[in-house]
């Protein structure tokens, strides 16, 4: 006779409330298909004269999909440059970046490692537009963000020189200069009008 059909997950937990049986219970169909709902899957057919069971693997796969992306930056020369990009995605994604559409490699100044890129100083052949490129075998996302190296004549605005007062005659004065400026300033000191230069004292 016309056996009854039945369906189960083999490793024990139960089918998804939202799957619905068609056709006299031999179609099953799950809507909106998640990573809970993969597993092992059984049709059981019985009927008086016996039972026969057909198995099969439900697996989810999912292409990349951005949860971190990377933005735009300016810095100034020698300063410290630091992304990261991070994507979900089944199986998990690799990571690769591009500078001005090139593969971009770990080498010299550039740290690759994953979906982080880091330059600890930066230099004006460092601007330009890079892209973070995650994929697995289902699909592949880019994110682009611009690299902006910028040079910064010396600011004396955060820069106090105090005035100061002699205590003790042959005591020690320490005056600071310490200007924002990119790149690196060099330095030179005057009384009133005339240059100081290094002595015994």
């Amino acid at each position: 006779p016309v056996p009854t059909i039945s369906w189960r997950r083999a490793d024990g937990k139960q089918i998804p409330r939202k799957a619905r049986r068609h056709r006299s219970s031999g179609l099953l169909e799950i809507p909106n298909f998640q990573q809970e709902d993969a597993g092992p899957y059984e049709c059981v057919a019985e009927n008086v004269r016996g039972k026969n069971v057909a198995r099969g693997q439900l697996t989810f796969y999912a292409q990349p999909s951005w949860l971190q992306r990377i933005g735009d930056v300016r810095a100034a020369l020698e300063e410290r440059v630091a992304w990261e990009c991070r994507a979900s995605g089944r199986p998990k994604p690799s990571y690769r970046w591009l500078k001005d559409g090139e593969p971009l490699l770990p080498q010299g100044r550039v740290q690759l490692e994953q979906g982080s890129l880091t330059i600890p100083n930066v230099s004006l052949s460092d601007a330009g537009m890079y892209q973070c490129v995650a994929e697995n075998r289902h699909g592949v996302i880019f994110a682009s963000a611009e690299l902006s190296v910028i040079a910064i004549g010396p600011d004396f605005s955060k820069t106090l020189l105090k005035k100061l007062t002699l205590v003790k005659v042959g005591g020690e004065v320490i005056i600071e200069c310490k200007p924002k400026a990119s790149p690196r300033p060099t330095y030179s000191w005057k009384k009133g009008k005339d240059i100081l230069r290094e002595n015994e004292r």
